[in-house]
């Protein structure tokens, strides 16, 4: 029998399972007081304009609004007109800057950077002149994987391929350029990171995750957060970053975006608040909200989560904003609230400080409505926009207010896609390799046959949120980006493209290897929602085509999440997954497979071997089949696996000491990886834990730790990792952190051993 210790201020963590958590039925007032920072002129700023503040004013500041209600043409950004400017129609921008004070707009199309330039520039210029107290607006973008509604801005892999490169460079590359590229223009509030976790296929934005790890996420996303809002080269702009979506939302029952997720309190805590905790400790600005319901409470509405959770647990302090439309869906779709009146007054009761509306003004009118009732105080309003004016005044929006133009040369620059292709090329994992298949050496294979219906086109390869929400449009796409057949052909000159399954079949005997390319076309949102994560019948269908030439077949699949291929898997010589790489997206693959580039990824997921064995590396034991005669493994692929063209030897894994004596306490463990290959690697060494027997059912294996290097061909490195002992605690249902005595197993490659916590 295990002895319990309960962590409780040494985590960070801090409900108890018998004491109230801090804060429950704190009144507005008193929370206003708390939440004061220590910086003594922004303080006495936000005290001068609260109180000079009318109560029309301050419920402006709590509106966001949408750009195509203020532009000139009113479907802008539904053409494929990138030249359009974004004309400002002054009438409409009057009415929402002084008349409802509206303190934030959004949303975007991919512009050139002086249109964005004239369309910020304007509508700041406008309301500094127009509004009574000259604060300034703030604009907030998408901007999800480098700048991505900037014409000519460099775009990267998507978050599900920068977790596969386990290098945390990159998370800092990618934020730098989005800073650099998009702050001179206005981008100052960006929608990034997201911090949900990879749990299903089935959900449309999986690919916007940074996998299924929370401890991948956490310290991808803590960079993320710290490089985008610490970015000293946007002097003298700062970027306010924004976690999303609190909380839960990638684990919802159907699967699908924006429908209800039933979980356990301590799954919550262990699983989905950690990368969360780590952004509001890494000092983030702003968070979103989960558009769905947890436990058959709309987050929207839910005090639990937005207040009990993140204000007094976890101690945010900055502004908690609404995803699109989603406190008019708390009685349009979750039918809690009678009224929109009335899901406004649930909202910001349970701690909403800003209202993505956000086409109508009609959230302005139902908060005054509801402070004339007595519904809604004062003081709880002035809590929200203090929290609002405080992350306008930390980014130095009141000092410099307006748009430059005079950097638009640091936009797309060579160096700035150089760090992008590098991403892209640490991103692709090498499923699969037979035989040694690839690389495909072009001084011996001459003619190598492309197919597949992604093969030729440009859009797939980086997905949605790419130029348009959804774009599939590829006239929008620079002529530099190259499809996949385009950037083979670089490599191999006498490639040739088969449009269909019946050129495959009478080019094939003049091929030496045949590539083809699958997976999905973009998507976002709800509209990547589906029923079935089996790659589709016509694609499958290719596949079996090319395999059934006797040429070798080299499957590349371009995704934003894994697609089911099983049936054809053995028979591929060799199988890459791409992911969603962005824009150098396909010189990367295309560099993999020629040679140019050792592979480095792995898995930042469970690659489903079947539709319904859905599970993550961190599953419990009790999920895994117990009649395994049933050829149903866990996954085709595991999380943290990945091949080189070079191979790669685990050995003398030592541990320090094999007792911790206390929850202060830790060990270094060491592994010895040798190159034993012909070629230089990189290889990223992941060490995951076991707690043998716990009071609580506990993951098979859970990552803790991952490190990548270069080993030159022949070298050894030796890799280290810190086990400390409260890494080993766990949240129970209250999230009490149980740290308890008994065996732990560390695993790391194909090596493992055991160490002891033992307390006096």
């Amino acid at each position: 029998m295990k002895k319990h210790f309960f962590l409780l201020l040494a985590l960070g963590l801090i409900v108890s399972a018998c004491n109230e958590p801090a804060g429950r039925g704190t009144s507005a007032l008193d929370r206003l007081k708390q939440e004061r920072s220590d910086n003594a002129a922004i303080e006495a700023k936000i005290d001068e304009l609260l109180s000079a503040m009318t109560l029309e004013e301050k419920i402006g500041q709590m509106t966001q609004i949408t750009n195509a209600q203020i532009v000139t043409k009113s479907n802008w950004g539904n053409g494929s007109d990138l030249s359009i400017e974004m004309m400002i129609d002054t009438a409409k921008l009057g009415v929402m800057i002084r008349k409802y004070h509206v303190g934030s707009f959004l949303n975007g199309v991919a512009e050139k950077p002086e249109v964005w330039y004239k369309f910020y520039k304007d509508l700041q210029e406008y309301n500094l002149e127009h509004s009574r107290l000259k604060i300034p607006v703030i604009y907030g973008v998408d901007q999800m994987h480098g700048p991505n509604y900037l014409e000519g801005g460099t775009i990267f892999p998507h978050a599900i391929n920068t977790a596969a490169t386990y290098n945390n460079k990159f998370p800092a590359d990618m934020a730098h350029v989005t800073a650099i590229e998009t702050a001179d223009i206005g981008h100052q509030w960006i929608f990034a990171p997201v911090l949900d976790l990879a749990r299903t296929p089935l959900w449309g934005r999986y690919y916007e995750t940074l996998g299924e790890s929370q401890y991948v996420a956490s310290t991808m996303g803590s960079i993320f957060v710290k490089t985008l809002q610490g970015d000293s080269a946007i002097a003298p702009y700062k970027i306010a970053a924004t976690a999303k979506h609190f909380l839960a939302y990638s684990d919802p029952k159907s699967g699908w975006d924006r429908t209800p997720v039933d979980i356990s309190e301590q799954t919550l805590y262990e699983m989905h608040v950690p990368a969360f905790k780590a952004a509001i400790d890494a000092g983030i600005e702003s968070v979103m909200i989960n558009s769905g319901e947890i436990n058959g409470e709309p987050v929207h509405a839910s005090a639990r989560i937005l207040t009990q959770l993140l204000r007094d647990e976890l101690k945010f302090r900055g502004v908690a904003v609404t995803d699109w439309e989603d406190i008019i869906r708390l009685y349009r779709n979750h039918r809690v609230a009678a009224n929109e009146r009335d899901a406004t007054r649930m909202a910001i009761e349970a701690g909403i400080d800003m209202a993505m509306t956000p086409y109508t003004t009609d959230f302005c009118e139902h908060m005054v409505a509801l402070v004339k009732a007595g519904k809604i105080s004062e003081e709880r309003i002035n809590l929200s926009v203090a929290r609002i004016l405080r992350m306008k005044l930390r980014i130095g929006l009141f000092e410099n207010p307006l748009p430059r133009n005079d950097r638009f040369t640091r936009i797309g620059t060579a160096e700035n896609r150089a760090l992008a292709l590098e991403a892209a090329r640490e991103s692709i994992v090498l499923m699969k390799n037979d035989g040694n298949a690839l690389p495909l050496s072009p001084n011996k294979t001459k003619n190598v046959l492309v197919a597949g219906s992604l093969a030729n086109l440009k859009s797939p390869l980086s997905g949605g949120w790419t130029l348009r929400w959804i774009n599939k449009d590829e006239s929008l796409y620079p002529d530099y980006v190259l499809t996949p057949f385009a950037a083979l052909k670089k490599e191999f000159p006498a490639a040739t493209l088969a449009a269909g399954n019946a050129e495959i079949k009478s080019k094939a005997s003049r091929a030496d290897a045949i590539v083809v390319v699958a997976g999905e076309m973009p998507y976002s949102e709800g509209f990547g929602s589906i029923t079935d994560i089996n790659l589709p019948p016509d694609q499958l269908e290719t596949i079996e085509t090319a395999l059934a030439t006797g040429k070798p077949v080299v499957l590349v699949i371009v995704a934003g999440r894994p697609r089911i291929i099983t049936s054809v898997y053995d028979r591929c010589k060799a199988v890459l997954f791409a992911g969603l790489p962005g824009f150098e997206g396909a010189q990367a693959v295309a560099d993999i497979i020629c040679g140019k580039v050792n592979p480095s990824a792995k898995m930042s997921f469970n690659y489903p071997y079947a539709p319904n064995r859905l599970l993550p590396h961190n599953h419990k034991a009790t999920e895994e089949l117990l009649a395994h005669e049933i050829p149903n493994p866990i996954a085709l692929k595991e999380f943290g696996t990945g091949l080189s063209y070079t191979t790669f030897e685990y050995s003398d894994l030592t541990l320090s000491d094999s007792v911790l004596t206390s929850e202060s306490d830790s060990l270094m463990a060491t592994v010895t990886v040798k190159n034993d290959g012909t070629v230089d690697g990189k290889e990223s060494v992941l060490w995951f834990v076991n707690d043998e027997v716990a009071s609580l059912t506990r993951p098979v294996k859970d990552l803790k730790f991952y490190e990548k290097k270069l080993i030159k061909a022949g070298d050894s490195v030796a890799y280290t990792f810190s086990i400390k002992a409260s890494q080993l605690a766990f949240p129970d249902h209250k999230n009490n952190q149980r740290l308890e005595d008994g065996y732990f197993t560390l695993l790391v490659g194909p090596l493992k051993t055991r160490f002891k916590l033992e307390r006096p």
